[in-house]
């Protein structure tokens, strides 16, 4: 639901796009289109992904878009090998990125990026085994919160689960504990590289953060477990709540129990509030400057994205980025109440390693691997990011 791709990634689409306006139109013909994306099979994105495709290769004869899917982590190793390595045949046309709001899209002040979709991080609940213990809302606060997890635990029902083996999954539990700590201009600041990591706050939000680890909160398997293997766990009742990106909805909303969903409850009123959250509009298609059909492959990247997003929406893999243009009554009630959620926001932070440049997002994500390890405290982590990165 995240950027370690270098800004090389921004400029190729950037110098792509700028080329389009002095570029005569191509003439009608056979043109094949070559897609990168982390749409793979088991991705909650591929369907909207093949139904855009399947519309945009109908309304335009002759074009035929030839998707390639990769895994989420491989794919990152794979498109910055691929940007660097000079080899423009191996390059696609169009391929997926992860942006920093705008500004890796945002060339000498306008936005050339092609957003397909907005999430956040959702706290979801399996309500059947939550009224096990009494409780007929998701908590809202961090007493009720604990107070619900403790009663889980003495029924012999783990709280939560985390993917230990993908770090972009650990930064979904914690993220929400700091920014509900030290409020959302803070964290923006810190990501943007326009503050220092010097809070004692964050040490205290790693610190809570650790506690619900060490009353076991937290499914001690899942350290060994990637993302596919937890939320299956969740979805098929053997864990209260899964905190994790809203593309997860219509998973969520399909699972065989009753499903409720919320966000992380504020740790310091003082600084933060029940509606600051994380989350943007962090997915894109790029353009890369080296395609032969670069006019062809910006305006396909133009319609996919509209569509992409639309399909998402409807099938509750995230909110839209684009303004909807058609009927949304046959949403997912699920769906509605995270749209509810984010009507009441009060700030947004983009996820960490996805706001972060590359090489400060990778130390980040390595301090961040440390803590869930439990190799380093609260104070080990302010320390270690305020020397690194400042």
């Amino acid at each position: 639901m995240k950027k370690i791709v270098s800004l090389a990634l921004a400029l190729c689409m950037v110098l792509a796009l700028v080329v389009i306006a002095n570029k005569p139109a191509a003439a009608a013909e056979e043109t094949v289109l070559k897609l990168w994306c982390i749409a793979t099979e088991s991705d909650a994105n591929r369907p909207a992904y093949l139904q855009a495709i399947a519309d945009y290769e109908a309304a335009n004869p002759g074009i035929k878009i030839e998707l390639e899917a990769f895994e989420n982590e491989s794919y990152k190793t794979k498109i910055k090998a691929a940007m660097m390595g000079g080899d423009t045949e191996d390059l696609p046309d169009i391929f997926f990125s992860w942006s920093a709001m705008l500004s890796t899209t945002t060339y000498e002040g306008k936005h050339f990026g092609v957003p397909t979709t907005f999430n956040i991080v959702a706290l979801y609940a399996n309500m059947d085994l939550l009224a096990e213990v009494g409780y007929d809302h998701v908590p809202e606060t961090y007493e009720e919160l604990t107070a619900c997890c403790d009663a889980l635990l003495a029924k012999g029902i783990i709280p939560f689960g985390c993917a230990g083996k993908e770090t972009w999954c650990v930064t979904e539990y914690l993220e929400p504990i700091i920014i509900k700590t030290i409020g959302y201009e803070a964290l923006n600041k810190i990501f943007a590289g326009e503050a220092t990591w010097n809070d004692p706050d964050i040490a205290g939000a790693v610190t809570t953060f650790q506690e619900m680890i060490n009353k076991g909160y937290f499914d001690p398997a899942g350290a060994a477990l990637g993302n596919d293997e937890t939320k299956a766990n969740f979805l098929a009742g053997k864990t209260a709540f899964y905190q994790n990106g809203s593309w997860n909805t219509g998973e969520v909303a399909n699972a065989s129990f009753k499903s409720g969903v919320g966000l992380f409850p504020v740790m310091n009123a003082d600084r933060s509030s029940y509606y600051q959250t994380i989350g943007g509009p962090s997915d894109v298609l790029a353009v890369c400057a080296t395609s032969k059909n670069v006019d062809a492959a910006a305006k396909a990247a133009v319609e996919l994205g509209k569509e992409i997003c639309h399909y998402n929406y409807l099938n509750a893999v995230g909110m839209p980025a684009w303004i909807p243009y058609y009927d949304t009554s046959s949403l997912s009630p699920l769906m509605v109440d995270i749209a509810g959620l984010v009507g009441k926001c009060e700030g947004l932070v983009l996820f960490g390693d996805t706001a972060m440049a590359a090489d400060p997002a990778q130390t980040y994500l390595s301090y961040v691997a440390l803590v869930y390890g439990g190799e380093i405290d609260g104070p080990g982590f302010v320390a270690g990011l305020t020397n690194d990165l400042g």
